[in-house]
This record gives structure tokens, sequence and C-alpha cells, in this order.
């Protein structure tokens, strides 16, 4: 009877991976780039390390958002793209752009004026907040580049182009390993910028990456067809389904950055050693999750591609298949993380205190990734390329706002309970949200459609 469920087509499987190993491949780079960071500054000791990981915290609460705002996109790119509606797909995306490139000049702003003001958000320790402050100061830019690398990425993965982006992101980081030594070290007869190398060296790493990105997208792209004129083209017809679906995926990834954002502070304010702790255990974590990352997108982009046919209880049987295989994902993660993480924390130049923290946080981690792995292809992947956003909104803000980060808070400040019983409070709501969307999976509530063309969001009937 379960055997029912599951997809048996070879053919499935093999869109699966062609799908998603560029994603993986991809999600490695950007993982490779952060993880030199962490390493060519961890030479100068824990305060850099420090500083640059928890700015890039408030850097990564922007790639969240974009993430949502390409990821809202998507909902729509991905079944009209199924339902072979090419012009609105051109619609969405510029709509897109002008929301996330409006999004990102706040940001940039910000992190240009009030740089110190972020950083004591993060931090009490003044050399981490000046540290930390002169990162924002140099990769302020990033913002507007990452608003266009982004979610432009994710959409060009709903119509099914996986390749561009992964060789981007491939001359982005030979750049990117490239300019972090000179800059960082002071090589080639240039200064030793230390940690304002860094945020240096991204920046422009980032600009080769979004001026290959707009070229393809704009120039040579003939899947969407998109042309510089099509920035400027009207879309109102899109508004509305736009802000039907994508108004609750941008507000949940938000708040979820958000809430990791306060997770940060949680962990910020408990010392260097835990943050510097936290900073490398964090790099082998996501290096361990790629894969599913990479199979969430592909579930995501396969079943919204299916219901924009209007094919339901095949998407449904995809769903389920999916969430199977981020079990499998989530164990084989589990697995990484114990064997890797031992001779990573070993190898850094860190105190006995941080190494003990680090090891702990191992523990905790490894128990936490296969929960992290199935909710994440449920809230990222398949139910929300089905239409269900409003649901999943709901779940990601009462379960990390109300449950993970007070019970999280309560561990660290009020219990002193260890750092391994501090992780697993902060990140409990993985485990509270597999359970709720598998149910809402089962139930099939969360599939839903748009009419082709129109632009109307409808059930799939």
């Amino acid at each position: 009877m379960l055997g029912r469920l599951f997809v048996k087509d070879k053919g499935f499987y093999r869109t699966v991976a062609v799908m998603a190993l560029p994603v993986v491949l991809q999600n490695l780079i950007t993982i490779a780039v952060n993880m030199l960071d962490t390493i060519m500054l961890g030479a100068y000791g824990e305060i850099q390390l420090s500083g640059s990981s928890l700015a890039n915290e408030f850097i990564s609460l922007y790639q969240i958002l974009c993430l949502g705002i390409g990821g809202g996109a998507a909902v729509l790119t991905s079944q009209y793209w199924g339902a072979k509606d090419v012009p609105a797909v051109r619609r969405v995306v510029a709509l897109m752009l002008r929301v996330s490139l409006g999004i990102a000049l706040l940001f940039m702003v910000a992190t240009l004026f009030i740089p110190e003001t972020i950083m004591r958000i993060y931090a009490d320790e003044q050399p981490v907040i000046e540290a930390g402050a002169l990162y924002f100061r140099i990769s302020a830019p990033t913002f507007l580049l990452t608003g266009i690398i982004t979610p432009v990425t994710v959409v060009l993965r709903s119509v099914r182009q996986v390749r561009l982006p992964l060789i981007a992101s491939i001359i982005s980081f030979s750049s990117n390993l490239v300019l972090n030594y000179i800059l960082i070290f002071g090589k080639l007869g240039l200064p030793e910028m230390q940690i304002a190398g860094a945020a240096l060296a991204t920046v422009l790493a980032r600009i080769i990456e979004a001026g290959i990105i707009l070229v393809y997208l704009l120039g040579l792209d003939k899947r969407i067809g998109m042309r510089f004129r099509h920035l400027f083209a009207r879309c109102g017809d899109m508004l509305r389904p736009y802000l039907h679906y994508s108004v609750p995926v941008i507000i949940s990834d938000f708040l979820l950055g958000l809430g990791n954002t306060a997770v940060s502070i949680v962990i910020g304010h408990l010392g260097s050693s835990f943050v510097s702790a936290n900073a490398i255990i964090s790099q082998t974590v996501r290096l361990s999750t790629v894969m599913n990352q990479g199979i969430s997108n592909a579930g995501g982009v396969m079943t919204g591609n299916t219901l924009g046919r209007g094919d339901r209880d095949t998407a449904y049987r995809q769903g389920v298949t999916f969430l199977m295989l981020s079990v499998l994902m989530g164990l084989l993660a589990a697995v990484i993380i114990l064997a890797v993480c031992p001779p990573v924390i070993n190898a850094y130049n860190i105190t006995q205190e941080t190494k003990d923290i680090a090891f702990q946080l191992m523990y905790a981690i490894a128990i936490m990734v296969v929960f992290q792995a199935t909710q994440s292809m449920l809230t990222k992947g398949v139910l929300r390329n089905g239409g269900d956003t409003r649901f999943l909104m709901v779940a990601d803000i009462a379960f990390m706002w109300l449950v993970s980060i007070p019970l999280g808070w309560l561990a660290g400040y009020v219990w002193f309970l260890s750092p391994f019983w501090i992780y697993v409070f902060l990140k409990i709501d993985y485990i509270i949200k597999t359970v709720w969307c598998t149910i809402r999976l089962k139930r099939k509530t969360w599939m839903h459609g748009f009419t082709a063309g129109g632009g109307k969001a409808v059930k799939a009937e």
C-alpha cells in the first residue's frame, strides 16, 4: 500500500538528479567561499573571526529575504512555466526585481551609516563590534548585487535552468579565492587588509557574479526571453497573484531570518568562545546539508510544474517521494557531521573552551539536522511551490518565535544549560514543523494552481 505513494519512474529520478546536482555544486561553492573567510581570518584570532561571522549574520538576514522574494516569485513562475505561459513569467521577474532592489537600498544605507549600532545588537565586546562595523562599511554594495543574483537564480531554477547559476558561482568562487588570499594577507605588494580584505574580496566576486547573471538573463537566455525593456514593462496584472503568494513567503522568510538573528543574538551574548564555536560548526553543517537543499529545490520546481499542468495525483506522489528522500539526506548529513567535525574543530587555532563548546554543538546538530532536512523539504520545497504559502507563514512564525527562541533564551540565560541543550532548544521548531507539515502533506490541502495566462489564483481541480 505504501509503495503506491512513491514515484517509481526512473525518468523522474534522473530529472531530480539533473536538477539537484547543479544546485548542490553551487551551494558547495557558496559554502566554500564562507569557509575561506572563516579559515583565513581565523589566523588572526577570535576577534576578527567573530566580527566577520556576526556581520554576516545580518547580511544573511537580507540573503534570506532575497530567497523569500525569489521563492515567492518561483511559486508563480514554476506553475506558469508548467502551463507554458512564458510572458507571465517575464512579468513576474520584472516585478520581483523591483521589489528586491528597493529593499536592497534600505539595507545598504543601514550598513553604511549605522554599522556599530547594528553590531551592538549581536555582540557586547567592543573589539568585535569595531571589526564587524568595518566589514559592514566595505561590504555594503553586496546588498544590491545580492538583490539581483539570489532572486534571479531562484527563478531560473524554477524554469529548470540550473547550469548558468552554477557557472556564475564557479567563476565567483575562483575570483573570491584569489582575491581573499591577496587582500587578506597582503600579497602582490598590496597592504595586509585582514578583515577589510575579506569584505572587499566578497564585493568584487559578487560584481563578477551579478554581471554574468545579468548578461545571461537580459541578453542570452531563450527560455524566458527576458530583455532590458521588459524590466520597465507593465506588470500590473501580476501584482495581485504576486502579492497573494509572494507576500506570505517574504514575510515568512524575513521573520525566519529575524528569528535566526535572534538566535545569533542569544549566541552572541554568550561570549566569543560560543560564537567562534558556532561559526566553525555551522560551515560543516551547511556542507553536510547541500544535497538535501538541491533535492528540495528539485522537489519544489517539479511539483510546481506538475500542478501547473493540473495533475494533482502525480504532484502528491512526488511530494511523498521527496519527503522520504529528505529523511535519507538528513541521516546522511548526521553521519557526515560526526565524521568530519572532529578534525575540522582540531584544525582551528582556538582555545580549549571553544573546542569543548564546538564538540557539544556537533552532537546536538547531528540530531537536529535530520529534522532540519525534512522540514526544509516541506516548507521551502513541496508545500511552498504547491502554493500553500499562508499556511507555511503561520508555521514558520509561530514555532520559531513562540517556542524555539523563548526556550533557547531560557536555556542560556535562566536555566544555564550546556551548549548542547541550548542549541537543541533554539532549533526545536524543526521537529514541530516536520510533524505539522507532514500532516499537511498527507491531507492534500496544500495543492493550489493558477489559470494559464490569466494570472488569477485558483484552486486546482
